[in-house]
């Protein structure tokens, strides 16, 4: 079979591999879509890969159809979405072997490569569960507008805030978060976000701030952006080792609440992922413009550069099998 390969920083290869085996309670999918995580970005342009790399890894967003099963429940011809740690993700290559508890069956209706978006919206709707906010009414910031932040923006406004203030430096994702429901997007390489959220919220700031991008520049923005009182979520992956400095004096007077999720695959049930592929599949939100870049397998470095240049108005690269 055909896998992507981590051999370097920021050095990804298509090689031909053996097919791998299956073990009891593991399924065999045949993968269709896989999608490139923010968080996948940050390990192969900053990190180091494992000795002799992993067939398939980092991928760990996909969806396919399985071809073997000796998991019960779990059929030839079922079509599923693959949700397993990042760390055992394998989905960068034509067939994963997989937990069947780390697997979800999808409908027959919707499109695959639509319910691929499944994955990085569970997670999203999960960060939300994990600490429920009161959102009705209140002002929201949205630090990034990737795919995760762009989901954000979605459930936000969905659970009635008032306005979702959101930033990113692509006009494209800009967009996108438009058709979501932000209400005011700003474009940082243009304009100040900070500026521009205290003047909509006569310098009060926002109720609930999301940092979704993880980077050493935005962290800090989290807890200025913040009211008095405010929740921030801290959900981007951080960039690399090392402390994130930030101003604890602002955070202590201002009395803020912050909190980080991430683990949303060891959930009981995976109920949020299956959420996730309820709202995909009646319709609720349409992610079809985040399919902006299908390569093959064969095109992985490609798709690697594109999604980490965010170049061509790239907003989700994904690989086709």
């Amino acid at each position: 079979m055909k896998a992507a390969r981590w051999i370097d920083v920021g050095r990804v290869i298509c090689e031909e591999v053996p097919v791998p085996s299956v073990a009891d309670g593991e399924i065999l999918v045949r993968t269709a879509y896989a999608s490139i995580c923010g968080s996948d970005l940050h390990i192969v342009f900053l990190g180091a890969p494992p000795r002799g790399g992993l067939p398939g890894y980092l991928g760990h967003e996909g969806v396919g159809e399985v071809v073997e099963s000796r998991c019960a429940g779990f059929e030839p011809g079922d079509r599923v979405l693959t949700v397993p740690y990042a760390l055992g993700g394998r989905c960068l290559a034509e067939y994963q072997a997989l937990p069947g508890s780390a697997c979800i069956q999808l409908p027959s209706a919707a499109p695959l490569s639509h319910l691929l978006m499944a994955q990085q919206l569970g997670t999203v709707i999960y960060a939300l569960r994990w600490h429920p906010l009161d959102v009705v009414g209140k002002d929201a910031v949205v630090i990034g507008q990737g795919s995760a932040g762009a989901f954000f923006t979605f459930l936000l406004k969905r659970a009635g805030a008032a306005r979702v203030l959101v930033s990113d430096k692509s006009p494209a994702r800009l967009d996108y978060a438009r058709t979501l429901g932000a209400d005011l997007a700003v474009d940082v390489g243009a304009g100040d976000f900070q500026t521009a959220v205290l003047e909509a919220t006569g310098g009060r700031g926002a109720d609930v701030v999301v940092e979704a991008v993880g980077s050493r520049e935005t962290f800090p923005q989290s807890v200025a952006l913040a009211a008095a009182g405010a929740t921030i979520v801290w959900f981007g992956l951080p960039e690399g080792p090392g402390d994130y400095p930030f101003s604890f004096g602002e955070f202590f007077l201002r009395r803020l609440t912050a909190y980080s999720a991430s683990a949303a695959q060891g959930e009981p049930g995976l109920e949020s992922f299956r959420y996730a592929v309820r709202l995909i599949e009646n319709g609720a939100i349409d992610v079809a413009p985040l399919l902006s870049h299908l390569l093959p397998i064969e095109e992985v470095q490609d798709a690697f550069r594109i999604a980490h240049d965010r170049t061509d108005n790239a907003l989700k690269v994904s690989i086709k099998f």
